[in-house]
């Protein structure tokens, strides 16, 4: 279906009659209603009238004086400390009301422990690995001093004591993760 001149100007006097899209789609026949709300943005036509044929009209807003606006206010209060808030719980149908105090994190320091114990890495490659050698990788793989552990592995294990305690956390450990 072409837009012919006719039936752009019966589409904008429609429009302007305040007709919905899939209206002024059934009026003409041979065309969607989104081929109608199309053509109405590419003629950049005004937003529809409404239903009884006026156009709704803006009211401008009233304007608070400036002064009234700009001028500070006095404080008349005292800052009081925030007091812990009782918070509510929904359960399904149940509403549960638990009195929860916000507790604020302790700052911690960092101090580097010197009594631990670092297993001794023999710097194997891909091809030297063995069925009893550890396989944690160490680096980077995509640059030239990566490699593996290399240290006894068990038979269980594709890691030694020290690596599989870090590749293996107890059930409870990660339950709180």
């Amino acid at each position: 279906m072409n837009w012919t001149d006719e039936r752009v100007e019966r589409l904008k006097r429609l429009w302007s009659e305040g007709l919905s899209a899939s209206q002024i789609a059934a009026q003409l026949g041979g065309v969607s209603r989104n081929a109608v709300i199309g053509k109405v943005h590419r003629l950049n036509l005004p937003g529809r009238a409404k239903a009884g044929g006026t156009v709704a009209t803006t009211r401008p807003a009233a304007k608070r004086p400036a002064a009234a606006a700009a001028a500070p206010r006095a404080t008349n209060f005292q800052a009081r400390p925030a007091a812990a808030r009782p918070t509510i719980r929904t359960a399904g149908a149940t509403a549960l009301k638990d009195e929860m105090g916000v507790n604020t994190a302790q700052v911690l320091e960092y101090v580097p422990v010197s009594n631990a114990s670092l297993p001794t890495s023999l710097r194997l490659t891909l091809t030297e690995l063995t069925e009893r050698t550890c396989k944690w990788p160490v680096g980077d793989p995509l640059k030239d001093d990566f490699h593996f552990c290399g240290c006894e592995s068990h038979e269980s294990s594709p890691y030694c004591k020290f690596h599989a305690k870090m590749a293996y956390q107890p059930v409870s450990e990660r339950r709180r993760a």
